[in-house]
């Protein structure tokens, strides 16, 4: 048997590494009971609720199990009252300026890229300026080429121009210088050698005279009579050739040369003018060019408020930014004039009969209500697409009196008021059922529910105007197609079980049916989700 001896040191630290253990173990196993704990309240609480829940369906059963027969449900009822109705249509706008600086893009791009120009800059959208202040740089590198080209092709044609310019006077000078110089000195030498061929004619002459003397006497001979007869005729001719050259000279030649002379000179003028006007084209592409250089770099016309056109609805981002491209005519930029504002809202197309100018209308902002008036009102529909749900609305104008701080922008809720009807008996919407024989509601009597006839007004999404039919105090039911059996039914009856359905009424309460009819344009039917929102009284 062996046993082992554990040092002083070692037993004395085996205690104190027992109790740090001890220690640590609690301290993990404290944050573990305290989240086991809040579990367990958790599951209380959430079967309690599942019990509170099944309570209240039990509840609602019972309560339904007492109703009377044909009611399905609580009944909810209001005691028709008389009162004001105000008629209006709300709709959503935006605050903008009836007046605005435009700055549109004069550049016209590469046509390799469809005519577009890049933005290398643009200001901040929202951004107040001063006048001169740059608000837009196009990108120059194409332009700058273009005007290298042109101005070569400019020079190029100028110098063609010039040369033929010089050549056209030249051939003029010559007209002037073939009439006075060399016609008169060719014609000058014809007639010095017509004039020597006459006196060697006359010579020739006088020499056959004295030779024919000479031969009749016997001094010379036949021969030499004959030899002077054959000068006496060369002679001769040679004076006739002179006489010709020079009539040639005077009536063709010279026609002949002021011809070709004045051609060349209408030669070099068209010349002339071709390479003139082709300079003018080039250097008119090249100033045209150099004007569209200015372009790229717009500056504000005037101190101002700089905001950046509202992108189409379909659009992600503004038509002008940074990298994008722009094009000739666009509208890059708007400065509006803040003392003239305005806010454009469409109008449904079932109101827009109703909405003429000159209506008085609520316009709300974030922090204010101003009292606004309607200025116009379209008369031909915007555009329709699945942006809009193809709704169709027409643009209404409201004029906002002029004020500190509207800015461009900013959202805005339009009340518009239509029309106001200061003490009217009126009948809440929701009690309201039409049928294809007309409207109904259900009045709360002793004996249960009964149906009656209608003859309405004008409405809003809350109340409408009851002509006849039922009277101050009678409780009629709210949302019948919910509660009363009947009620569906006839919401969805067909037109010949509605007229079967009308003569029974009429027979039970004709006072009250006999005035019932469709109602006339003015009176609205209950709002539906096509139609804009409406106030309540």
């Amino acid at each position: 048997m062996s046993s082992h001896v554990v040092p002083d040191t070692q037993q004395r630290e085996r205690p104190d590494r027992d109790l740090r253990e001890t220690l640590q173990r609690d301290d993990l196993e404290r944050p573990r009971g305290l989240e086991e704990a809040a579990n367990g309240w958790l599951w209380i609480l959430l079967f309690s609720l599942v019990a509170i829940g099944i309570g209240a369906v039990f509840a609602v059963t019972q309560v339904r199990s007492r109703s009377a027969p044909g009611i399905h449900g609580a009944q909810m009822t209001h005691n028709v009252a008389r009162g004001a109705l105000v008629v209006s249509v709300t709709e959503q706008g935006t605050l903008e300026s009836s007046e605005n600086t435009e700055i549109i893009c004069q550049v016209n791009g590469d046509w390799r890229s469809g005519g577009r120009t890049t933005v290398t800059w643009v200001v901040e959208n929202g951004q107040t300026v001063k006048a001169g202040d740059d608000l837009v740089r196009l990108d120059t590198l194409y332009i700058e080429e273009e005007i290298n080209e042109r101005t070569k092709y400019a020079h190029w044609s100028r110098a063609g121009a010039d040369s033929w310019k010089f050549q056209m006077a030249r051939r003029k000078l010559a007209v002037p210088e073939y009439l006075e110089g060399r016609y008169v000195v060719e014609l000058m030498e014809k007639e010095k050698e017509l004039a020597i061929a006459e006196s060697d004619l006359g010579t020739a002459k006088n020499l056959l005279v004295h030779a024919e003397q000479m031969a009749a006497r016997g001094y010379v001979s036949e021969l030499e009579v004959e030899r002077s007869e054959f000068q006496v005729t060369q002679f001769q001719l040679d004076v006739e050739v002179k006489q010709t050259e020079i009539d040639v000279l005077k009536r063709f030649t010279k026609t002949e040369q002021l011809a070709n002379l004045n051609g060349e000179v209408e030669v070099a003028k068209a010349q002339f003018e071709a390479s003139d006007e082709r300079a003018f084209a080039d250097e008119s592409r090249r100033d045209r060019s150099v004007e569209t250089l200015g372009f790229c770099v717009m500056k504000a016309p005037r101190d101002g408020l700089v905001i950046y056109p509202s992108a189409a609805k379909w659009k992600n981002e503004p038509d002008i930014t940074v990298g994008g491209s722009v094009h000739k005519e666009q509208l890059l930029l708007i400065m509006p004039d803040l003392t003239k504002m305005q806010v454009k809202i469409g109008i449904h197309e079932s109101l827009i009969d109703r909405i003429k100018a000159g209506l008085t209308a609520r316009v709300t902002l974030a922090d204010r209500t101003i009292e606004a008036k309607i200025s116009s009102v379209a008369t031909v529909t915007q555009p329709g697409g699945w942006w809009t749900g193809n709704v169709v609305k027409y643009d209404t104008i409201i004029a906002i009196p002029p004020g500190s701080g509207l800015k461009p922008g900013m959202s805005a809720e339009v009340e518009v008021l239509i029309a106001q009807h200061p003490d009217e008996l009126l009948i809440p919407v929701a009690a309201v059922v039409e049928t294809e024989g007309g409207f109904f509601c259900w009045v709360q009597r002793p004996d249960g529910p009964q149906r009656q006839a209608l003859q309405l007004g004008d409405s809003n999404d809350a109340f409408m105007i009851v002509k006849s039919g039922i009277q101050q105090g009678d409780a009629v039911l709210l949302n019948p197609v919910a509660f009363v059996e009947g009620a569906q039914g006839d919401a969805t009856q067909t037109p010949g079980q509605a007229e079967l359905q009308q003569g029974a009424i009429q027979t039970d309460a004709a006072p009250q049916t006999q005035g019932t009819e469709k109602p006339t344009d003015n009176a609205k039917q209950p709002a539906t989700e096509s139609q804009p929102a409406a106030s309540t009284p």
